[in-house]
């Protein structure tokens, strides 16, 4: 999948290292670190087969957030953070009326399982980070970042979970 880590820098290549950070929290290459994806791959990686740009196809490695490349990351990471939390919700709503409390305990019809990626702060339901690796999962978050006085960048990178 595709994630996208939001950075503060002010040029491509500070971008790319703050974006390479963020990621390396990710797969648990940092110190400390708990990885919640087995790998990530970014886009200036072209000798990379099977990801980044060999699954995907050629795209910036890193873009000021205000450019039109920007515009289009940021937007489709938001879209996709929105889509994964509305399916989430949806699967409780709709399955805990319907089970006894022995049976959501079970994790029958994934109900624990959709909770738990409901409540994710980090991994497969979690498309926009920022540079520390943390998850950027409410628009009241987004836009304090977005707001900040400092120029923003957005790295994306390919993964997997």
């Amino acid at each position: 999948m595709l994630i996208y880590a939001l950075v503060e820098a002010s040029s491509e290549d500070e971008a790319l290292a703050a974006g390479q950070s963020a990621f390396d929290r990710l797969v648990g290459v940092s110190p400390h670190a708990d990885g919640v994806f087995d790998y990530s791959v970014t886009f200036d990686e072209g000798d990379v087969t099977g990801a980044g740009q060999a699954r995907w196809g050629e795209r910036p490695a890193a873009a000021p957030v205000e450019s039109d490349a920007g515009e289009e990351f940021l937007e489709a990471g938001w879209e996709a953070t929105v889509e994964e939390f509305e399916q989430n919700l949806a699967d409780v709503r709709e399955s805990l009326p319907k089970l006894s409390d022995e049976a959501v305990m079970r994790d029958e019809n994934l109900v624990r399982h959709a909770c738990h990626k409901l409540g994710a702060y980090r991994g497969p339901s979690v498309v926009l980070y920022d540079e520390h690796g943390h998850g950027i999962r409410d628009r009241e978050r987004l836009n304090l970042i977005l707001d900040s006085n400092q120029e923003r960048w957005i790295v994306p990178a390919d993964v997997h979970y």
